[in-house]
């Protein structure tokens, strides 16, 4: 048996540059893993195909999930006869902007990879994750990168220093599809400082880190849903030293100094908003599996 941990993201900083011609985005980001994770386990077994099991979320189970593509793809590649059981048990907030589904797709490269001793590298695997998603090479490996390109073009950085991340996710669910369909991205107006946010990052400057937070998508998201706004603000407004959307939403994390100011945070948003889903929690600030 082989068992994965399956780690989120957030952005703490997202530009896009413009749309291409083939109807991607062109980003610009720097990606940071936080602990939370889902848990994958792999088995084989004798009988042929995948076998796919999700606890603790309703999604499907079969080729329209990325962990079920991913295997397929692998199994397929390699010509594997024996079968393989794959359970997976969610925690990461679905359709949240935190990557789960990319970070659950990564782990099943990584887990079949070994389960099957097939000796992928780890950029092999990342060739292979971004036929199936953009996010998926950042979620091979994990950790503080920058992201370009579609998301494909990764370079590490220094991590941040040490904080407590509070990450709140309101009772809703937001398309991906939708938000960078709706970007007008030749006509932003602001555009986050990703390159003096990686100086920061550098310097292990958390106020020059936080001070330079910025994501282009709240440009379409927040106008459909306020209650990001106002859990920015809310945020803030109890020492949160800067708060900002992850991805495509409608997750909001705020970075604080100590470990009380999250959790009374957290406790403020579960009690405004009893339905959301509330994490303190804080940076994974190495790669998050051990390469």
């Amino acid at each position: 048996m082989i068992r994965e941990k399956a780690y989120a993201k957030i952005n703490l900083g997202l530009d896009v540059l413009r749309r291409r011609p083939d109807g991607y985005h062109e980003v610009k980001m720097i990606m940071q893993t936080v602990d939370i994770c889902d848990d994958l386990t792999f088995e084989k077994r004798e009988e042929p195909g995948i076998g796919f099991q999700i606890e603790g979320a309703d999604l499907p189970a079969d080729e329209n999930n990325l962990v079920y593509r991913a295997a397929a793809l692998l199994t397929e590649k390699r010509q594997i006869k024996k079968g393989v059981s794959i359970t997976l048990q969610k925690r990461i907030p679905v359709a949240a902007g935190m990557a789960g589904g990319s970070a659950d797709a990564a782990a099943a490269l990584r887990g079949l990879n070994a389960l099957f001793e097939m000796g992928y590298s780890m950029e092999e695997l990342k060739e292979f994750g971004v036929t199936l998603g953009a996010d998926i090479p950042y979620c091979i490996q994990g950790g503080t990168m920058l992201s370009e390109g579609i998301g494909e073009i990764l370079t590490p950085l220094t991590a941040p220093p040490a904080c407590h991340v509070v990450i709140a996710k309101p009772d809703i669910d937001v398309s991906t599809a939708f938000v960078y369909g709706h970007l007008q991205a030749d006509t932003l107006s602001f555009h986050p400082d990703i390159d003096g946010m990686a100086a920061a990052l550098a310097a292990g400057d958390l106020h020059g880190i936080t001070d330079r937070m910025g994501n282009v998508l709240e440009t379409v998201t927040v106008k459909e849903y306020p209650v990001i706004d106002r859990l920015k603000r809310v945020m803030c407004s109890l020492g949160a030293e800067n708060a900002l959307m992850s991805g495509s939403g409608p997750t909001v994390f705020g970075i604080c100094k100590e470990k009380e100011t999250a959790e009374n945070i957290a406790a403020a948003i579960s009690k405004e908003e009893p339905a959301a889903a509330v994490f303190v929690t804080g940076f994974v600030r190495r790669n998050a599996y051990g390469s």
